[in-house]
């Protein structure tokens, strides 16, 4: 299968940013690399090329109902039905048993509340399920049986258990050799992850994923653990995280990126810091082990960074929507 640096290279997403075409507010926009040091309010900002979708739509539900918590969870749930994407959503890749499993997560930084659903079945949008558990149940997290249990109770429609037609061709390639390496380049992207702030300094964010492709049945990545894929602290600022989900768990990745902006450092300071450490912890199988953050202040500073070269992330200012090319740690020097 193409490795996905060789698949970036190919598609052209190696390098500079790329505009989406529709978002005619900035399609024009170039980088300048001064925007992360630049805070304006309100920002969304949010993981991967299909985050341009996701942000304009969260930009809209923001201006509509003034909430940032709204905002997040409907710009996310674009990508969740997304019919091309193959790591958020129904449409995902399967996991070893043929079966897509969802995970998602979201917090609401004014109030601290947060919610989360793991190993979930048959759920058109884990996110807004997620929400549910936050709001109308005493917990924080869902797995398995008893969150598709919830679904039911709460009167979401279970769909029924069809592969995508591109994820059946690539699952039964992958049952020639069941080969299971847990690598995150097996595609060109992974998970949504969207943090964002409003003009008063609210946050909240969101994350949501079908996580790696042919993975253990009942393997669970970072996406729903609250501080691994997601944090948020109306305080400080919020971050979300994108890649091989072991490696950030490990460290508690969003939660380190705010606790450094906490200590004083920027959005992107955090971002390289948490990055570094994910590398320290995980030396001898970095090479193929992609993992990124993005991250929002209370001042709408924001910034993201990668291990390796082939991480964007989207940004939606009141200036318009536009996609970044994130740093990394490695090069393609």
């Amino acid at each position: 299968m193409t490795s996905r640096r060789n698949f970036l290279k190919k598609s052209g997403l190696f390098g500079s940013a790329l505009m989406m075409p529709g978002f005619n507010r900035l399609e024009q926009l170039t980088k300048t690399g001064k925007s992360a040091s630049n805070g304006r309010k309100p920002l969304i900002i949010s993981t991967w090329r299909h985050g341009l979708a996701a942000n304009e739509r969260a930009w809209e539900v923001l201006h509509q109902t003034g909430s940032i918590l709204d905002a997040v969870e409907e710009g996310v749930k674009i990508t969740e039905v997304d019919l091309d994407n193959r790591s958020v959503g129904l449409n995902g890749y399967p996991d070893r048993e043929g079966i897509v499993t969802l995970d998602a997560s979201i917090m609401d930084g004014k109030s601290g509340d947060c919610g989360s659903v793991c190993f979930l079945r048959q759920v058109k949008h884990p996110i807004t399920l997620a929400r549910m558990v936050m709001e109308e149940t005493p917990h924080v997290m869902l797995a398995g049986e008893g969150a598709r249990q919830f679904a039911m109770e709460m009167g979401v429609p279970l769909e029924e258990e069809i592969l995508h037609p591109d994820a059946e061709k690539e699952y039964l390639k992958w049952l020639e050799e069941r080969e299971y390496r847990p690598v995150i380049n097996i595609e060109n992207h992974d998970t949504i992850g969207m943090v964002g702030v409003d003009s008063e300094g609210n946050l909240a964010g969101t994350c949501t994923t079908s996580g790696l492709a042919f993975k253990m049945h009942g393997r669970v990545g970072d996406s729903p653990i609250i501080g691994a894929g997601l944090y948020v602290d109306n305080e400080v600022g919020a971050a979300t995280a994108t890649g091989l989900g072991e490696t950030i768990i490990k460290v508690c990745g969003s939660f380190l990126v705010v606790e450094l902006m906490r200590q004083g450092r920027s959005p992107q300071q955090a971002c390289e810091e948490a990055v570094n450490r994910l590398i320290e912890k995980n030396s001898e199988n970095i090479e193929d082990m992609q993992a990124g953050f993005i991250a929002v202040n209370k001042e709408g500073e924001y910034g993201g960074y990668a291990v390796h070269p082939g991480f964007d992330f989207a940004v939606h200012h009141q200036d318009g929507n536009i996609l970044e090319d994130s740093k990394s740690h490695f090069t393609n020097s």
